[in-house]
């Protein structure tokens, strides 16, 4: 079976960067994130797996996560599109636990976060492992 950029479905598997990402596989990765991002707020909400509807949230937003990053992965390098997942991913549960649950961001929280923003623009601007 062919994907996109002619590469086999196996060669990422052994290690083979495929060519060829577009920016539909970015914005694939932004879908992945905000399921995920909205999966572990549902998480929260779910008081320990003993509410049902946040439960089904968390459930299928970890799916819809995790189906998604894995399409990503046909064109883009996995330690990239993981950097990506976790620094963004990071950063957006922090703020919403802030809007959400109060959560308080004291000083060193922001200027964390800040500085994994500043990781990410790095590796999509200047970085020569990621697909573009």
């Amino acid at each position: 079976m062919q994907h996109e950029g002619g590469a086999g479905f196996y060669a990422g598997f052994y290690g083979h960067q495929m060519k060829g990402s577009s920016m539909n596989q970015w914005l694939i990765l932004m879908g992945a994130i905000v399921a995920e991002v909205v999966a572990t707020s549902a998480l929260k909400a779910s008081n320990g797996f003993s509410r049902l509807t946040p439960s089904v949230i968390t459930v299928l937003g970890y799916a819809i996560a995790f189906y998604l990053l894995a399409l990503t992965l046909r064109t883009i390098p996995v330690g990239i599109a993981y950097a990506i997942w976790s620094g963004v991913g990071t950063v957006l549960i922090a703020l919403a636990a802030w809007m959400l649950y109060g959560q308080k961001l004291d000083f060193p929280a922001v200027i964390g976060m800040a500085l994994i923003v500043a990781g990410v623009i790095v590796l999509n601007v200047f970085s020569k492992s990621s697909a573009h």
